[in-house]
This record gives structure tokens, sequence and C-alpha cells, in this order.
């Protein structure tokens, strides 16, 4: 009855996270970030090159926007006419700008990003342990057809090939699910392992990790009675995430907590843009600033003044 009982729970919490992952629609960018008719005019009349890039940087000047392309320039997407918030990108399947992509998988026939993610681990996580309930519950069975010890009839070959499916899935989903797990636990998305993201005066591929505990929050939420059941409670609203690594805008006179750039506490970096409320008190701890900013100070690798021409990024 047990074993009965965690079958069905099993079979219907994968059902549902697989549900979720493939119907939820991946978010996209909000209005703010879209070009206006005046920008997208006058885009079109500029050439490429600096004169570009100021009209992007004006349309960026009120966005909480922090990273930039390997030479410098604003993101900026040709194809959706808006300034890609930090982490976004492009979909050449979807044909769209996807909010924290990590891929487009083609298994869920969706891309896998701010709004589904959450919805994708589960999915992985029952899914292993769908496979693993599977395999040890037909063990027993698998060990007599080797022994002779089932009767001589077709069934014996359908528990030695469901014995094996299960078996083979669980390698697969399990190597999966603990690259996954390691993502969470730098904060990073799948894309951002092959290409670490550009900040305003370094590269840091651990730019927007904030310590294990947070970075895990940021994914399942802070109700922790909601982390195994596939409804959304991630952190933030997908356009803009709290970092460490963010210094002090030239162009501001002072950070949101009143600290100008003169202050004694230079170890401490603060967002040069103000963040979301629901993202903001992750970064309320400060060892864990000092933590974070040790290391990227330690890391910090210069990089010189690129010129500013506009890329376009997938």
């Amino acid at each position: 009855v047990v074993c009965l009982v965690a079958y069905h729970i099993f079979f219907m919490l994968f059902v549902w996270s697989y549900w979720k992952t493939i119907f939820t629609l991946p978010m996209n960018p909000s209005k703010e970030f879209h070009l206006s008719y005046s920008d997208k005019e006058s885009l079109e009349r500029e050439p490429r090159g600096e004169s570009q890039q100021e009209v992007l940087r004006r349309a960026a000047k009120d966005l909480p926007i922090y990273t930039r392309t390997m030479s410098g320039a604003i993101r900026y997407c040709d194809r959706c006419h808006l300034v890609k918030p930090d982490r976004c990108h492009h979909c050449s399947v979807c044909d769209k700008c996807i909010l924290k992509m990590d891929h487009h998988c083609p298994w869920v026939n969706n891309c896998v990003g701010f709004s589904n993610y959450k919805f994708f681990l589960l999915f992985l996580a029952y899914s292993l342990l769908y496979c693993l309930f599977i395999a040890a519950t037909d063990l027993q069975y698998f060990i007599k057809f080797w022994t002779n010890g089932l009767p001589d009839t077709q069934a014996k070959f359908h528990i030695m090939f469901l014995f094996f499916a299960a078996a083979m899935f669980s390698v697969s989903l399990s190597s999966l699910f603990g690259y996954h797990c390691w993502l969470v636990s730098k904060n990073k998305s799948t894309l951002e392992v092959f290409r670490a993201p550009i900040f305003r005066h370094r590269t840091d591929k651990n730019g927007f990790s904030l310590g294990f505990s947070k970075n895990l929050r940021q994914v399942f939420g802070d109700e922790k009675k909601y982390w195994l059941l596939p409804v959304f409670s991630s952190l933030g609203d997908g356009c803009s995430f709290p970092t460490c690594l963010v210094s002090q805008d030239p162009e501001q006179a002072s950070t949101p907590g009143g600290l100008n750039s003169s202050s004694k506490n230079e170890n401490h970096l603060f967002p040069a843009k103000p963040l979301r409320d629901s993202q903001s008190h992750l970064l309320t701890d400060t060892p864990s600033w000092s933590e974070t900013t040790a290391k990227a100070e330690k890391g910090r690798v210069g990089m010189s003044n690129p010129a500013l021409t506009m890329e376009n990024e997938t």
C-alpha cells in the first residue's frame, strides 16, 4: 500500500511539473525596456557606432541594467527592438527575448527561463525519483529473471526491459539534475557558463552569486512550503537581479544607501540602480557582501576602454 501511494504521488508531481514546464510561457522584457518610436527612428537614422550607442545610453539611463556586450556596448536586440535586461537573451527558435534564459529545451518544446526554471528543476527531480522508484521496485524481479525464478512467460522480458529503461534514464537524469543543482548553487544559467556575464568594468563568471542560501531562495523563493510544489515562487521580476559586483555609477552623485563615492567604506560595492523590493532584501546581509566582494577583488581583471560599437547577442 505504501509503495502504491508513493508511486501515485511521484507520478502526479512528475506530470504536474512537466505540464507547467511545457505550458508556462516564457516571460518577455517589460515595456520599459522597449524603445520608443522616436528612439527607433533615431537608431535608424544614425550610423552604426558611437552615435547609436548614445541613443541606447539615453534609453537605458534609468533602467536597472549592469551588463554589457564584449565590446562594452549596451546590449540591444535589433529583432525585438529593446534594450536587453541583464541575463536576457534572444531565442532563435522562439524568435523573442527570454528573461533569464537558460536554454531552449527540445524535450519540452519550450524555452527554460525565469518563468519556468523552477518547474524544470522539479520536473528533473521528480522524473529522477520516479525512475529510481521503478528500478528499485523492479530489482527483485530482475534478479529472479537471471536466476530463473520467474515463470517462463513473455512477461519476464517486459520486466527486464522496464528495469534497463528505468536504470538508464536514472543515470542520465541524475547527471542533468546534478548539473542544474550546481547552476542554482552558483546562480548561473547554462548560457552564462559558456559566456560569463560582462559587467561595466570587468567580466566575472560569479557576478550574480550571493552565496548558496540566497542563490537557492532566488529560484525557489522565501517560503519553504512551496519549494517542492510546481507553483511559481521565484523572487524578482526577471528584469533585474541583485549583484555585489556593480560599482558606483560615475554619473550618479550617491549610492542608494546615501554613501557617496568618497566614502571610507570602499570595500562594499553597491548597485548603482535601484532594485525591486523582492530582490533588495537578498542584499541586506553585510557579511555576504564582504565575502563576495573579497573574491571579486581577488579575481578582478581590468578592462581597457573598447570602442563602443553596438553588438547583437543570441
